[in-house]
């Protein structure tokens, strides 16, 4: 088919998808919210994330079914649905969820995404994100909290108060630490220090630490790289014009003496985060040459046999 038309078809299925799902999704968050401290409030949450796990395993059939990309997944640590993780992961497109949706998906408890709070207002997404009790946050820039200081830390209270509800089931926190998408721009303008990433902020995840504790010891350190050096839009993915996806992930045990401490107060402990945060990103910098290398290694062989044949 002509991609317009796998794209057309694509967005066509995953609408009638999220059109059947959406309605039951929202009575249960409605009961949730109206009684969350019950048990009927943690059965109504657990038919809220068993709902989304379908319709995202019925996308991934979707993708799978319509699409030519080849979804490659490198694990080395077994994964279990009755186990807390912490996700941290580059980021480059809207292309990085579907990538970790494909990945993670009923292999571990449903994702938590820390949103921008205009995704709030996205047809049909924004009240699923709701009833997924996904927390909405508003970023503000220096010139803002120069001029309105009162707002300074409003990010890492929603953090800290949108952890206390994953306490009561097992979840998958996923952190992007850019906190945006990477842009050869944005790397000039911070002058990045990384060949393939921005500057990590290690403040939000030492926040998910603090408030779920043990709890979130197992940390998964995800990697995604596509074959070009600009990312695909979502577009590009649905239209079946990406050919292939690597997500590598590797796990990580949280260090003990990270477990327990005040990032905002103790400059002692905020230090040893930040020197643990800014040891993965360069891990992770390396990792992603290597990545990229090998899937450009691994094109050149396809390319080969195609013109042999």
């Amino acid at each position: 088919m002509p991609h317009w038309l796998t794209g057309l078809l694509t967005c066509l299925l995953i609408l009638l998808n999220t059109l059947v799902g959406i309605g039951p999704m929202l009575i249960l968050g409605v009961l949730k919210a109206a009684i969350p401290h019950t048990g009927l409030g943690r059965q109504c949450s657990r038919g809220v994330m068993w709902i989304a796990e379908t319709w995202a395993e019925i996308n991934k059939a979707i993708f799978h079914a319509l699409l030519p990309t080849i979804w490659e997944v490198h694990c080395d640590t077994p994964l279990e649905r009755d186990h807390s993780y912490l996700v941290i992961s580059n980021h480059q497109s809207w292309v990085d969820i579907p990538a970790l949706v494909n990945a993670f998906n009923r292999k571990t408890p449903y994702f938590k995404f820390f949103l921008k709070r205009a995704l709030i207002w996205v047809p049909f997404l924004g009240l699923a994100f709701w009833a997924l009790d996904y927390p909405f946050m508003k970023r503000y820039s220096k010139a803002h909290l120069a001029k309105h200081p009162e707002d300074q830390g409003k990010d890492l209270e929603i953090t800290r108060r949108a952890c206390e509800k994953f306490q009561q089931l097992p979840v998958t926190v996923v952190n992007y630490l850019e906190g945006t998408r990477f842009t050869p721009a944005k790397q000039q303008a911070q002058q990045s220090p990384y060949r393939h990433l921005l500057k990590p902020k290690a403040g939000g995840i030492a926040f998910v630490v603090a408030a779920l504790g043990a709890q979130m010891r197992s940390v998964l350190d995800v990697t995604i790289v596509y074959p070009d050096e600009r990312p695909p839009g979502f577009w590009q993915l649905v239209s079946g014009q990406v050919a292939r996806i690597t997500v590598d992930i590797r796990g990580r045990a949280l260090p003990t003496e990270l477990i327990h401490g005040d990032y905002s107060q103790d400059a002692e402990y905020r230090a040893r985060f930040q020197q643990w945060v800014s040891q993965l990103w360069q891990e992770k910098d390396l990792r992603i040459s290597a990545l990229r290398h090998a899937t450009e290694a691994q094109s050149g062989k396809v390319a080969t046999t195609l013109d042999k044949d």
